[in-house]
């Protein structure tokens, strides 16, 4: 089964899509197919492929099918994957705009990662609203005041098998960011709020001035340049 599985993300067509589809948006076969640089004939085969394996799944609407990742247990299996792919970058090679940018802040399937995650995580830690231990992690009574005011009901977003909050490692910074269904809440949330918001071809997430305002107000955070969103 492993070898299975590592066959099919190994392959280059199919690891571009699944990397693709990393930050939690549902995108056609056309897309996938730009962003696996494959002809549409092709990339109808990989995701079938996928698809098979549990990887993906397909969700008709209209006249097109919408392929996401299957679970959050595909992501992290494919974040991992490129924290090993990281690692053994050669340290001559200079990091490109692109990648410079996910390692700045970028969605992980539905959380936010990167240097902006993990900031976020330590001041949720510091002003006591969550703590988190190696893979777990746990709100506190704080916490779910801060979440009430910012909007999200607990109870709604723990329903459901995944865990309630998690540690998730961040493979640029090697430290945690907040994974599970409260990490997927809160960006969802400040995603709805306009806090943060997606780049247009990436993973990438960048800061508003709405969102330094109320990251600022709420949790005491101050971001640079690189941090902030382009107008």
């Amino acid at each position: 089964m492993i070898a299975e599985i590592a066959a099919l993300a190994g392959d280059p067509a199919r690891a571009n899509i699944l990397t693709a589809l990393l930050d939690g948006r549902a995108m056609t076969a056309t897309e996938l197919a730009y962003a696996a640089r494959v002809t549409p004939q092709t990339t109808s085969a990989h995701l079938g492929k996928l698809t098979e394996a549990g990887l993906i799944t397909a969700t008709p609407q209209g006249r097109h099918r919408y392929f996401r990742l299957a679970s959050p247990k595909v992501a992290q299996m494919l974040e991992s994957i490129v924290a090993v792919a990281g690692d053994n970058r050669p340290r001559f090679r200079p990091m490109s705009r692109q990648a410079a940018e996910l390692r700045d802040a970028r969605m992980c399937y539905d959380h936010v990662a990167g240097l902006l995650g993990v900031r976020i995580a330590d001041a949720m830690v510091k002003r006591g609203y969550l703590m988190l231990e190696d893979d777990g992690g746990r709100i506190t009574d704080a916490g779910a005041r801060y979440m009430r005011e910012l909007g999200i009901d607990i109870r709604v977003a723990g329903k459901g098998r995944r865990h309630l909050c998690r540690a998730c490692l961040d493979w640029t910074e090697r430290r945690p960011h907040i994974g599970g269904a409260i990490g997927a809440a809160l960006a969802e949330r400040w995603l709805a709020l306009g806090w943060i918001k997606r780049a247009k071809d990436s993973r990438a997430v960048s800061v508003t001035p709405e969102g330094e305002r109320g990251f600022g107000e709420s949790l005491g955070m101050s971001f640079t340049d690189d941090e902030k969103a382009v107008a």
